[in-house]
């Protein structure tokens, strides 16, 4: 049975919101960069388990996150919010994972970005890429 989560898709500035996980044996994506968000504790809703987990790892409420729709993975159910992230960086307190930045929808599509923190590029989660190719604008270039 594949893991339920919510995760978030924030946009600030045309830029997005990832976070480098940790180099943690047995967690999903160790030492790969994904969205903030999380499992689903019993009782929870999808919006309230995202605000405990963004509370949690940036130390910052989401607000006026909107669902967008559900992933299906092997290892894991995701329903997808978006929203704006309304603090700059450098207000969020990393709490859980290694590094974040705020990364260009070319960065993303790239599927490595680099580490401010690391000093090296690292590869997206398995799966972001699908989700992110949902939810960024069309590529222009």
């Amino acid at each position: 049975m594949p893991a339920t989560v919510a995760l978030a898709m924030l946009q600030r500035e045309g830029r997005w919101l990832m976070q480098l996980r940790d180099d943690v044996p047995g967690i999903v994506g160790p030492g790969c960069w994904g969205l903030f968000g999380g499992h689903l504790e019993p009782g929870e809703t999808p919006e309230q388990a995202l605000r405990r987990e963004l509370v949690e790892e940036i130390s910052w409420c989401g607000e006026g996150l909107q669902f967008r729709f559900l992933h299906h993975h092997p290892r894991r159910l995701a329903h997808v919010f978006v929203g704006h992230l309304t603090v700059p960086l450098e207000q969020l307190r990393l709490l859980e994972g290694q590094d974040m930045a705020l990364v260009s929808a070319t960065e993303l599509r790239s599927g490595s970005i680099w580490s401010p923190k690391l000093g090296c590029k690292r590869p997206l989660v398995d799966g972001v890429a699908e989700i992110l190719e949902r939810l960024l604008p069309p590529d222009l270039g």
